[in-house]
């Protein structure tokens, strides 16, 4: 039976506003990270319109479990003030090393469906994470290498190690929107750790702030800790050092929870379950890049020295307390250091990596952004081990509480790996280096 005149305009108003609404309210650039305990995945996703409801449905093999969480409503600092609605999820009680399938939204509209892995439980195990730095949403090189691994299941985390987008604030933070659709096919399937970078400095990191969600530290993602495996993982905040927000009560605040996470870490249960002790920041503390103002080819560098108001430095911090490996970016390029403290080489025998007096550090800022790669100087520095302007990106397997392995993976031959590395440590601790 046809429907007459008078059925026609009735039919419109009932379909036609949750169609155009649909428009505003869709789901979109999901992205997964660590809770605060290994039982926990926070999901988080954008609308850009409010929604009734902000709920993960999920599962070992069907959708049949919920969770609600909450919106929060993030206003850019750019002139037209645009609004988005940022939806976040703590899935709870996960089963440790089992795969869940998810969706998320509400009533007006649901995401595809998407898969990840629960953290594996304790720490007798081997991860497997991805590491790079400033990666933009132009001439992201990495991205389509690490798309199949993250969907299959080939490493459990990546840690970018700051400078998202370039920029995400510009274009009034749309360029933040399409960065994170872009990385959401890594990042809506493993967890995405993150470390501010210079870059997110814009409205006092405010884009930053809103987007990703980490565990615990400052509770804004400036500063955090996590465990993984035999491994205890840091992120903090170089821009402290270098910029209009860079004040001796940031600093000082920064150090102080730093100070106090490493001594929590290096309790002796703490360490003994988790022995590998692992920072990662955007700046570097050293460098031998052909760039006349990067601090970390100068002596100065606050990193390692302090500021006149404020001594106490990150150096003689993570010298005292036994970080194991230090991971910078910020450089357009790849660089692995030798064990290194006070600028002095201290690789205390013919396999420098064996026990070393002092830790390692390693640049891995190649990940590809619009600003291209950064050439070296002619002579590297006397730490200098392996540079490359390939590219790229690092591979790091945690094999147990005596191996690590550094991997990097250079895009431009396709990649093959071009440098590696296996860390030995017989011991870990707090005093135990040596380098004199």
């Amino acid at each position: 039976m046809g429907f007459g005149c008078s059925a026609l305009p009735v039919l419109l108003v009932l379909v036609m506003p949750p169609v155009w609404g649909l428009i505003y309210v869709q789901p979109e650039q999901v992205h997964l990270s660590y809770g605060d305990v290994p039982t926990e995945m926070v999901v988080t996703w954008v609308t850009q319109d409010t929604t009734s409801a902000s709920t993960v449905m999920y599962g070992l093999s069907d959708l049949n479990q919920t969770a609600s969480g909450s919106m929060t409503t993030f206003v850019d600092g750019g002139s037209q003030r645009r609004t988005l609605y940022i939806h976040r999820v703590t899935l709870t009680g996960l089963k440790p090393g089992q795969k869940y399938v998810y969706v998320v939204g509400g009533p007006e509209g649901w995401s595809e469906e998407f898969h990840f892995s629960a953290m594996r439980d304790g720490s007798d195990w081997s991860p497997r994470l991805i590491v790079y730095g400033d990666m933009g949403n132009e001439n992201a090189r990495a991205l389509p290498y690490l798309q199949l691994d993250a969907t299959t299941g080939h490493f459990d985390a990546v840690l970018h190690v700051g400078d998202f987008a370039y920029n995400m604030e510009d274009y009034d933070a749309m360029v933040g929107d399409e960065f994170m659709r872009q990385i959401e096919v890594i990042a809506a399937f493993v967890p995405y750790m993150t470390c501010v970078g210079n870059h997110e400095y814009a409205y006092n990191f405010s884009n930053y702030r809103n987007r990703f969600t980490m565990p615990g530290g400052d509770g804004t993602g400036m500063y955090f800790s996590w465990n993984i495996g035999p491994a205890h993982i840091i992120s903090f905040n170089t821009e402290v050092y270098y910029n209009e927000y860079a004040t001796t009560d940031n600093i000082k605040r920064q150090y102080d929870w730093l100070e106090a996470d490493l001594q929590e870490a290096n309790q002796p249960a703490n360490r003994a379950a988790r022995p590998w002790i692992i920072t990662m920041g955007h700046r570097p503390m050293y460098c031998s890049n052909d760039d006349d103002d990067e601090m970390c080819r100068n002596p100065a560098n606050p990193i390692r020295n302090g500021t006149a108001a404020f001594w106490p430095n990150l150096e003689d911090l993570f010298y005292k307390y036994g970080v194991d490996l230090e991971i910078y970016a910020h450089e357009h390029s790849y660089e692995r250091l030798w064990p290194v403290y006070k600028s002095k080489v201290c690789n205390g025998s013919s396999e420098p990596y064996t026990n070393p007096p002092a830790p390692v550090h390693i640049i891995t800022g190649s990940a590809g952004d619009k600003e291209g790669q950064e050439k070296f100087l002619p002579h590297p520095e006397v730490w200098s081990a392996v540079r490359s302007d390939d590219y790229g990106f690092t591979v790091m397997d945690i094999i147990n509480s005596t191996h690590l392995t550094l991997s990097q993976v250079s895009t431009d031959k396709e990649g093959q790996v071009i440098d590696s590395v296996i860390l030995v440590k017989d011991k870990h601790g707090a005093g135990l280096y040596n380098c004199v």
